[in-house]
């Protein structure tokens, strides 16, 4: 297993303190997470930060996430007095209702106030989940940087929404040292960590190691190849295999080879393009294309 992903840039800590700075000029706090890693993708300083602070929880690229766990997961997070809803923020899937949910936020801060005032937002969460694709659906123009890449989005923005709220964006804050190395696992696996600081072929092996158990049926559809130890049969004996040159080698290692042969990722020698099937694999979980995924369920 990879372990020790770490990752804690100068401008985390930065982040941080802005937060701290500006939690007090807001009303409400939206943080973005990952619907297919509901818990991975919440920092626990941004819980420490923000206290009681009114939430709303965007359950992000639940177009990729299974559809099902996200009801789960939303009524999960609705526990308190926290607001949750899925969305994909890419095609606007959600918006309205995130609107509709704004606007009874505002309504209660100026509730008897004969001057009504803006609610103001400030929105949170790790890299890459996607703060900027919601900036820009909310605004209806591209007002903050986004790509698929972590750390794109650069100090902090005050952004002026159509029906007089205003929102506050922050850069993307990771925290120090992962407690539980399958949190660092799965923001690895949906690229909240940058990949040049992996190894992409070994993530790519933990991941099919995962998909394997969890969701062997996609793998089997997508690249036409036969998980052998699947769910049912994981009490059984471990079926014993070997690479070309007669060494011992593990059935999700076996399963690349097998996908790299299916996919013709082979090198000069016939040696197998361990590298490319790394990039390839995980780009195709990233997109959806092997197909509803959520690692962390409930």
């Amino acid at each position: 297993m990879i372990e020790n992903i770490n990752w804690y840039p100068g401008h985390m800590k930065k982040t941080r303190e802005l937060i701290q700075e500006n939690l007090k000029l807001v009303d409400a706090v939206i943080e973005v997470i990952d619907a297919r890693i509901p818990l991975s993708s919440r920092n626990p300083v941004i819980d420490e930060i923000i206290k009681n602070k009114k939430r709303i929880v965007i359950l992000n690229k639940s177009d990729m996430a299974d559809e099902i766990q996200n009801k789960k997961w939303c009524d999960f997070f609705r526990k308190g007095d926290n607001l949750a809803l899925s969305m994909n923020c890419v095609n606007g899937e959600g918006t309205k209702e995130l609107y509709r949910m704004l606007g009874g936020l505002q309504a209660e801060k100026n509730k008897g106030s004969l001057r009504q005032k803006p609610l103001r937002m400030m929105i949170v969460g790790v890299p890459n989940v996607g703060k900027s694709s919601l900036i820009n659906r909310m605004t209806g123009k591209r007002s903050a940087k986004t790509g698929d890449r972590p750390g794109v989005t650069r100090g902090k923005q005050w952004l002026n929404l159509e029906n007089n709220m205003q929102l506050l964006d922050t850069p993307g804050i990771l925290w120090p040292k992962f407690e539980d190395p399958k949190a660092g696992l799965n923001l690895a696996f949906c690229g909240s960590i940058r990949d040049e600081i992996l190894d992409t072929a070994s993530l790519a092996l933990e991941l099919l190691t995962v998909l394997s158990c969890e969701y062997p049926e996609m793998i089997e559809a997508r690249y036409k190849v036969k998980v052998l130890q699947r769910p049912e049969n994981r009490l059984e004996k471990e079926t014993e295999l070997y690479d070309e040159d007669g060494f011992p080698i593990s059935p999700q290692l076996a399963l690349m080879n097998e996908i790299c042969r299916k996919r013709g990722w082979i090198l000069a020698g016939k040696k197998v393009d361990y590298e490319r099937a790394g990039r390839t694999i995980l780009d195709e979980f990233r997109s959806g294309l092997i197909g509803r995924i959520t690692l962390e369920q409930i």
